[in-house]
């Protein structure tokens, strides 16, 4: 997919600002933008297609209507178990491709070299929970609430929810959630520090985040790609390899003439210009 074919979208709606702030919202507001076969085939095709073409420098995910998601669309999974003369290793390792698949959905979005900013207003339910633990910060609406559905619904949950939760908010509470399947309210995730911060309503949410986005926007993308790669990275390598990474990343970063030119626009008393990433 290119950025030429986004007017094509089944599932989203994509625009890019002149300041390279990418908006990729989930456009199925009359199914509570559930996740269908279309969610699932175009989210990382799109965010693939940016991060390919150095479109945006950073990348707000938001939704349409009352709710961010639901979650999964059950037409996906309407086959599952259908097939009962299938050899049973066979199938299980089917399974398990596909389950990948869905993984690396999410995973793309931890994968671009570009911040990701989620916007939740309303239900974030299931897989949106997996969806947003891959992204690198989240804002929500007072109305909000966020809910690890899969073990209410016989399930555990496999797509990227049990492996990052305990990264962005206490391990306790996240096994709370996960064992519960209760509802954790904008209030109580803003206080533990699942998401940055609330807001009275999704208008009032959007203009910050998007003040935001243009703040981060601004800086050298090769200093906030290198800040998201070494926070990834650190997160999950000991303290001592991800300073050795460190080192072996700035040797080559600090022969950017980005520094030269942020230095020169401080001391010129104007906003720096920096060239985009590289295709």
């Amino acid at each position: 997919m290119k950025i030429e074919d986004f007017s094509s979208l089944k599932a989203f709606r994509v625009s890019i600002d002149q300041n390279q702030v990418a908006e990729i919202c989930l456009s199925r507001p009359e199914a509570m933008n559930s996740m269908n076969a279309d969610f699932w085939r175009e989210l990382p095709l799109i965010i693939q297609a940016i991060d390919n073409q150095s479109a945006a420098r950073v990348v707000i995910l938001s939704s349409s209507g009352k709710h961010f998601t639901a979650g999964m669309d059950l037409s996906v999974l309407a086959d599952i178990g259908s097939k009962t003369d299938v050899e049973p290793a066979r199938a299980a390792e089917k399974s398990r491709r596909w389950i990948l698949e869905l993984q690396d959905t999410f995973t793309a979005l931890e994968r671009a070299r570009m911040p990701v900013i989620s916007a939740i207003q309303g239900a974030c339910i299931g897989g949106g929970v997996d969806m947003i633990c891959a992204t690198d910060m989240r804002f929500c609406t007072g109305d909000a609430f966020f809910n690890i559905k899969e073990t209410a619904l016989g399930i555990t949950a496999d797509v990227g929810t049990l492996q990052r939760i305990q990264q962005v908010m206490p391990s306790g509470l996240a096994r709370e959630l996960a064992y519960s399947s209760r509802n954790l309210r904008a209030e109580e995730a803003e206080a533990c520090g699942f998401v940055n911060k609330s807001f009275a309503d999704q208008e009032e949410m959007l203009l910050a985040v998007r003040a935001l986005a243009l703040e981060i926007a601004s800086h050298s993308p090769m200093a906030v790609h290198g800040t998201k790669a070494m926070l990834n990275y650190s997160r999950d390598h000991s303290v001592q390899d991800s300073l050795n990474h460190m080192a072996t990343w700035q040797s080559g970063m600090l022969q950017a003439p980005d520094v030269q030119e942020a230095m020169e626009a401080h001391r010129e008393k104007r906003a720096p210009k920096f060239d985009s990433l590289l295709p």
